[in-house]
């Protein structure tokens, strides 16, 4: 409160000075106003600074100042933890995605039991038109050869036909030279599997047996005959009959169970 009233005297006398100075200034001539004015500036510019900052003392305007050099400070610390949480965001996310690979490799391992395996994973693909192979993360080091058969957790994949050191390349089911002697589930009739030149999601199923039952729904695994895949090996499911007026000529489509596209985890069979 004192310091209220002590700041209005100030500027009450302040203020009696500047009047008394412009009277002054408004009564001399032009040719002594320069050196007036010079005078008056020296004469209130002190004053007028003493009044500022009394007056920011009084309002506490002489904090702002430091409260945003602390501001900047407290910014600058909020931005190196977010950058710290961000990096174990990172490690989270890779041990995450590591963690889902080792699931998937337990998973297959577990659901292929019966089969001595090799876990690997899809480097590279060429599942175009005209070629439709992958190459895996896995060579003869690891005891892999050409014709073993390679499976993923939703079914078979294809067999390798070529190996180096530390690479395998392997040529899929849907190539459109690839054959798989099967079986349909329902009748258990054996059919061949042929790959599609222009498609990546369908086999077609040839060599129907003319008394054979097909139908729509039906499942197709492999049949162990051809001396590459063993028997039993989930291929897909019929999604299409194509019935004709020689029953010879009749064919099926097999939806494949594995998505070429987003293959990433195989188990190569050994054994």
């Amino acid at each position: 409160m004192y310091r209220n009233k002590k700041g209005e005297i100030v500027g009450i006398i302040v203020t009696v000075i500047i009047l008394i100075l412009l009277v002054i200034l408004t009564n001399t001539e032009n040719s002594n106003l320069s050196y007036i004015e010079n005078v008056a500036n020296k004469l209130v510019n002190p004053i007028q600074n003493g009044l500022t900052y009394v007056k920011n003392k009084i309002h506490g305007n002489s904090s702002f100042f430091t409260n945003i050099n602390d501001l900047k400070a407290e910014n600058e610390e909020l931005q190196a933890r977010n950058n710290e949480l961000e990096e174990t965001l990172r490690e989270f996310e890779t041990i995450k995605a590591e963690n889902q690979t080792l699931k998937e490799y337990l998973g297959l391992t577990e659901k292929y039991s019966d089969y001595t395996t090799v876990a690997a994973d899809v480097i590279s693909r060429d599942i175009s038109n005209y070629s439709k192979t992958i190459v895996i993360n896995a060579g003869t080091k690891s005891g892999i050869q050409e014709n073993m058969t390679v499976i993923a957790a939703e079914g078979l994949v294809g067999y390798v036909i070529s190996a180096t050191d530390s690479t395998s390349k392997v040529q899929t089911i849907i190539d459109s030279s690839s054959n798989t002697s099967s079986i349909l589930s329902s009748s258990r009739d054996s059919v061949v599997c042929k790959g599609i030149l222009d498609d990546n999601t369908n086999l077609r199923a040839v060599y129907i047996p003319t008394d054979a039952t097909v139908a729509q729904g039906d499942t197709v695994e492999t049949s162990g005959l051809g001396g590459i895949y063993p028997k039993g090996i989930y291929i897909g499911k019929i999604s299409k009959v194509e019935n004709t007026t020689n029953l010879n000529d009749r064919y099926a489509f097999v939806e494949t169970a594995v998505d070429f596209n987003k293959l990433e985890t195989v188990l190569v069979i050994t054994n």
